[in-house]
């Protein structure tokens, strides 16, 4: 075969193809259709963990301090930031043992006593007034340690969020049944949405509300009242909500 017939025969077998591929008929047909959306906004809420733990040979010492610093850590807060939602969690106390050392031989080891004890509490402050939350973490941090910081949406912000986030699926969903329909050699008003399913994908919900509650931990260093604490530097950052839609469309 020459190379002339070659290519002759290579564009009847596409031309034939072509010709079958638009002769399928698509009336009637449906076409399920994934689409996405995408959108971010400013954080404007700050969800803080301040913590105090104190060490003593007496529980009772121990628990008190702590009680007094975290009455003392509610008072800087109410008064820095009224607006602030505050709870306070996770109490605990529990003993510290002596380092135990190896026992010789045949001898057995005595019940362990506890050399002092560890108090502890929590208190969680949530708050949307990110311009004074540096001055108010600094002025806790003079009786309270800073345990962790996050950044995210208010609940008013996140619905105003979602309304957009819903928007833009909804769109990017009839673009792309569009550029189908366009595809498919049929005009877009012959498309039918029959069925809209928000949940198809199960990937567009977010993570849990909560964050989860914080271990207990050593706190190196103890602030004291009298102490001046240097304001820290934040960055609320952005959230990106994502949402993802399958549609069920028929053609005419």
């Amino acid at each position: 075969m020459t190379v002339l017939k070659a290519v002759a025969a290579a564009a009847l077998v596409l031309g034939t193809q072509a010709a079958i591929a638009q002769s399928v008929p698509t009336n009637g047909a449906t076409v399920v259709v994934p689409a996405f959306g995408e959108v971010t906004a400013a954080n404007d809420q700050a969800v803080a963990m301040l913590a105090i733990e104190e060490q003593d040979k007496d529980k009772a010492a121990a628990a008190s301090r702590v009680n007094q610093k975290i009455k003392q850590g509610l008072e800087i807060l109410k008064k820095e930031d009224p607006q602030a939602k505050l709870k306070t969690q996770g109490y605990y106390t529990y003993p510290v043992y002596p380092e135990d050392r190896p026992m010789p031989n045949g001898v057995s080891a005595k019940p362990r006593v506890p050399t002092a004890w560890r108090v502890g509490q929590y208190v969680q402050l949530t708050t949307t007034n990110l311009g004074t939350l540096p001055k108010t973490v600094a002025a806790a941090q003079k009786v309270l340690t800073l345990n962790g910081l996050t950044f995210g949406l208010s609940p008013a912000a996140t619905r105003k969020l979602d309304d957009a986030r819903i928007a833009a699926t909804y769109k990017n969903l009839n673009e792309r049944i569009a550029s189908i329909a366009s595809a498919m050699g049929r005009p877009v008003t012959d498309a039918v949405l029959d069925t809209i399913d928000y949940e198809g994908s199960g990937n567009y919900a977010g993570g849990p509300a909560g964050a989860p509650a914080p271990m207990m931990a050593r706190f190196a260093a103890k602030a004291e009242m009298d102490q001046s604490v240097a304001e820290p530097s934040f960055e609320p950052g952005e959230t990106t909500l994502e949402m993802r839609v399958v549609g069920k469309v028929k053609f005419k």
